[in-house]
């Protein structure tokens, strides 16, 4: 599957598996039949925290040739070493009992299947096994390790990246001789990103000669150039693909150093050809992110995915197609109202399968490509399924339908067949179902408000174990982050839907302005309008839900993180008394320091307008500027702050915790010094979640 390479600037998504490069070799493992459902008891009980870091989180890896059997991943948290461990399971598509494939200790990723051998990523080297039966065997033994691997169609080349000293950043690479000092020199922009300080190394994608695992000499096809690729901060092997007869190269890189690159998205897709060394840009004045590039099975056409606008990095996402021959270009969704989260092509090379917000969930699209694309006829795209739950991704085609995966607001991912005769979801794997078995069900609905330009709000409602509409309930506005990020049917493992209902909370999550799956119109609006029509839009969300009689209208708050964190404290100076209580996780807090210190300065220029300096701007540093209004603070507050945090870096939280103790309002602040926008530690995430509820239960009495 073709997958985003970018992520928005302040998407909150779930916990990220770091795969450890080494050299140990994995023991001989006996081929056995498990079941990789946990076991619990049979009481049922509210989900808490810790039993919800006890679901295995799953991950489709790929498809025997057949398509008959399915290989995925479970990763398990493992509390006594506060780390996660991964192993590969195969099962029948058609559904069965799964056979454990790995136990090495350690985290395999599957590269590719051919035939019936399984070859896979293990601490950074190539490993093989067979389907059938047999023993893991090392292929590979490269020093250094390997990353982001792609083989070449005919298997006589490997393509890997790693990282190239270029700048001397860094006091060591600069002065040799002061082997103990520990200084950052910069004299240009783009001196940290996301969670991490440039020490001047940057991804550069290793072309060589492979055979049986021997690797021949490795050349850096971007030489001295300054640029990544695989892109950060999240890039990865989907940014790199091979021609079908193995003789070049595509990959994605902003050919952009210093000021330039934090003040642009434009990164294009190059063809690398082996025999010349020549380079070529492919998406040459195509002005934003292009990326996940992908040749059609049948090798004669070339897509990708493409935004127009060079510095929004949540424009319009759409599918492009090349024919190589004529160089014939064109865009298949220009005429779709919506975004394309990834795609894949259909194995017949007639259609490409998409996935998309499509009001509240995330669905399955299909794109019937055009015979003839002189003609410039506009592609029938349908909306191929339907229901209250997302599909996250498509692991792969069999003669039945897409294997995909799939989430609800209620249930962590598992894979799923996806019928192309019924249109509906079968499950493949049931990894968790032992232990929801023993959770109490929350109870999920939508609802529909009327915003205040009379348009119709869409809200998911999420509902406390055995809720009894005689009764009253605490409730909590959820402001999502993004901004321009959806919310759907996903799960996340801190910001949980069902665990914080689970507590006894009526949760409402308004689909407000500036969330994809309703219309790009719709996705555009909070542009430059942060405190603006999105902020109202909250307020509609809980007047409205406050009506009915078990909302405690004496015990409402509202919660949020990134952009939902700037939305918390913003709602702190407006809200006339209707909160009772605020939690803000990593939020924007004073516009101007927060320009001065963020990275991607190409989001800040797009959705805030551009500098503060800039008198057209103003707005957005006074009226949708949280710390001008710390004055009317007088609600409880609750803040964390990353220490690691470079896209809303720690001033934010700790400039507005100081404020709230001076201005007497009760506050306290949750400092995480290891984590960055997000909280990927399992230890630090209990911590997060007894101190969210802690302060809930102290300030919503």
């Amino acid at each position: 599957m073709h997958k985003i390479s970018w992520i928005g600037a302040f998407l909150l998504i779930n916990n990220m598996v770091i795969a450890q490069v080494g050299k140990e070799v994995p023991q001989k493992v006996e081929r056995k039949t498990v079941d990789t459902r946990s076991r619990h008891s049979a009481t049922v009980e509210p989900l808490s925290p810790q039993k919800l870091w006890e679901l295995g989180r799953v991950s489709g890896e790929g498809l025997s040739a057949d398509g008959t059997q399915l290989i995925y991943g479970v990763s398990n948290y493992q509390f006594d070493d506060n780390k996660s461990e991964k192993n590969l399971y195969v099962i029948p598509v058609k559904g069965g009992t799964p056979v454990q494939f790995t136990t090495e200790a350690g985290s395999e990723s599957v590269l590719k299947v051919d035939g019936d051998q399984v070859l896979y990523m293990f601490k950074g080297q190539l490993w093989k096994k067979s389907l059938k039966d047999g023993n893991a065997t090392q292929v590979t033994n490269y020093e250094g390790g390997l990353e982001n691997v792609k083989i070449s169609p005919d298997g006589k080349h490997i393509l890997f990246s790693k990282q190239v000293l270029l700048k001397p950043y860094y006091s060591q690479d600069k002065y040799k001789d002061l082997t103990k000092s520990n200084v950052y020199i910069y004299d240009n922009l783009d001196y940290r990103h996301w969670d991490t300080w440039n020490d001047g190394k940057f991804n550069h994608p290793f072309v060589a000669t492979y055979a049986d695992g021997q690797i021949g000499e490795a050349k850096d096809i971007l030489g001295e150039e300054p640029y990544y690729s695989p892109t950060m901060p999240f890039g990865g092997a989907e940014d790199f693909t091979w021609s079908p007869d193995g003789k070049a190269v595509f990959y994605v890189c902003k050919k952009k150093f210093g000021k330039d690159y934090a003040l642009s998205t434009n990164t294009d897709i190059y063809r690398y050809d082996l025999s010349s060394g020549e380079t070529t840009n492919v998406t040459e004045g195509m002005m934003g992110y292009d990326n996940s590039p992908a040749f059609s099975p049948n090798g004669k056409l070339f897509t990708w995915l493409s935004m127009k606008t060079d510095g929004y990095e949540a424009d319009k996402n759409d599918v492009i197609l090349l024919d190589p021959q004529t160089n014939t270009k064109l865009n298949l969704t220009a005429h779709w109202d919506g975004t394309v989260n990834a795609f894949t092509w259909s194995k017949d090379n007639k259609k490409i399968y998409f996935v998309a917000p499509s009001e509240g969930t995330v669905q399955l699209f299909e794109i019937l490509v055009p015979t003839n694309l002189k003609n410039r006829a506009l592609p029938i795209i349908n909306q191929i399924s339907s229901g209250d739950f997302d599909i996250t991704g498509i692991v792969g085609e069999t003669k039945d339908g897409l294997v995909v995966t799939s989430t609800k607001m209620t249930r962590a991912a598992e894979v799923f067949l996806y019928s192309f005769k019924d249109k509906n979801l079968k499950a493949i794997t049931t990894v968790n179902d032992q232990l929801y078995s023993t959770v109490a069900a929350t109870k999920v609905e939508s609802r529909v408000t009327k915003a205040t330009d009379g348009l119709d709000l869409f809200s998911w409602v999420i509902y406390p174990p055995d809720f009894d509409p005689a009764k009253k309930y605490p409730t909590l506005l959820f402001c999502q982050g993004g901004p321009q990020a959806a919310t759907t049917q996903s799960y996340s493992f801190r910001w949980n839907f069902q665990l914080l209902a689970s507590q006894g909370y009526i949760v409402i999550a308004p689909n407000r302005r500036g969330m994809p799956g309703w219309g790009v119109k719709w996705n555009e609006q909070i542009s430059k309008d942060w405190g603006g029509q999105s902020i109202r839009d909250y307020l509609s969300a809980i007047d409205d839900l406050s009506k009915e009689p078990y909302v405690d209208k004496d015990r409402i708050a509202a919660v949020g993180a990134s952009y939902g964190g700037y939305s918390v404290f913003q709602l702190a100076g407006v809200h006339e008394g209707r909160f009772k209580s605020f939690i803000s996780h990593c939020g924007l807090f004073d516009m101007k320091s927060w320009y001065g210190t963020t990275e991607e300065l190409f989001f800040a220029n797009h959705d805030l307008g551009g500098p503060y300096w800039d008198k057209a701007n103003a707005k957005t540093y006074t009226e949708f500027n949280p710390s001008t209004m710390v004055e009317k603070w007088n609600t409880p507050i609750l803040i964390f702050q990353g220490g690691k945090d470079y896209r809303v870096p720690i001033g934010q939280g700790l400039e507005a915790f100081q404020a709230a103790q001076l201005r007497g309002v009760k506050s306290r602040l949750v400092y995480l010094p290891d984590e960055n926008h997000w909280v990927l530690s399992g230890h630090n995430a209990q911590v997060w979640q007894r101190e969210f509820f802690g302060w809930l239960s102290e300030t919503l009495k």
